[in-house]
């Protein structure tokens, strides 16, 4: 599966690791939930109905190739540049690709606090820029669907920066540690159901079959119960559950992680 990073969260800037997290800020003032926010519970987003079909054509890549790696990721964000640029700006919503960069993430960049990882990436809203660190370590294994959903979970991000959730979710403030792991729950699982949405609409031209799915479904509960290392985005269960309820409807309005009850998002 590799030790790859999927890395954000401005409040904390430390993010993740479907192997690992580090460590955790507790600022905020107590409010009652459920959230409220209608840019996170009623965002527009949820209103622009079933994303389209739109062709992908997976780019070749070999375990530990890093080079191809690269070319794949950035295959893959072609891709999800048309899905998504075609279902927002048909919703009326708005739409800006973002810039893709790789190598050596900078120890300040964005205002992360930068793990020391082989593989990882972050989305930075303010330069709308994606930046990937791609080590050997996340391309153990590349006949899986695991980098392909990865690549897609982290345009996620852009997609909600683009929609307001990501401004929005900067702003909703927590009591305690526990307030504050719900939200970093809620919004890494909507970017993971977001990512099932574009697989369901270019499933089609891609060689792939069920059973690649269903490794995916168990790659996934196994990265969000790694033993002895704390749990901030959820069971694997809970990971397979909403990425699965993406790519089953299509729709990004199944996505609403943040009107979900709190056993959705354990």
């Amino acid at each position: 599966m590799g030790n790859a990073l999927l890395c954000r969260s401005m409040r904390i800037r430390t993010i993740i690791a479907l192997t690992g997290v580090a460590g955790l800020l507790l600022t905020g003032t107590a409010h009652a939930y459920p959230i409220k926010d209608k840019e996170l519970t009623k965002n527009a987003l949820y209103e622009s109905g079933e994303i389209a079909e739109t062709e992908c054509e997976e780019p070749p890549i070999n375990d530990g190739d890093l080079t191809l790696a690269r070319k794949y990721w950035a295959g893959i964000q072609d891709c999800l540049n048309t899905a998504w640029e075609t279902h927002l700006t048909q919703a009326g919503l708005p739409f800006s690709e973002p810039t893709l960069k790789f190598g050596k993430i900078p120890r300040k960049f964005c205002g992360y606090t930068i793990a020391k990882e082989s593989s990882m990436m972050y989305h930075c809203p303010a330069s709308n820029t994606i930046v990937v660190q791609i080590g050997k370590d996340w391309v153990r294994q590349t006949d899986t669907l695991w980098e392909f959903y990865v690549i897609a979970q982290m345009y996620g991000y852009h997609v909600q920066d683009l929609v307001g959730v990501e401004k929005a979710y900067q702003k909703v403030p927590y009591a305690n540690k526990n307030e504050m792991n719900e939200q970093i729950r809620r919004n890494f699982l909507q970017t993971s159901c977001l990512s099932g949405v574009f697989m369901r609409s270019v499933w089609p031209s891609l060689d792939r079959s069920d059973k690649d799915w269903k490794e995916l479904q168990s790659m996934l509960k196994r990265s969000g119960d790694v033993k002895g290392e704390p749990r901030v985005y959820g069971k694997g269960s809970t990971m397979a559950y909403w990425t699965t309820r993406g790519y089953t409807t299509g729709d990004p309005a199944s996505c609403n992680t943040w009107a979900a009850p709190a056993s959705k998002v354990a």
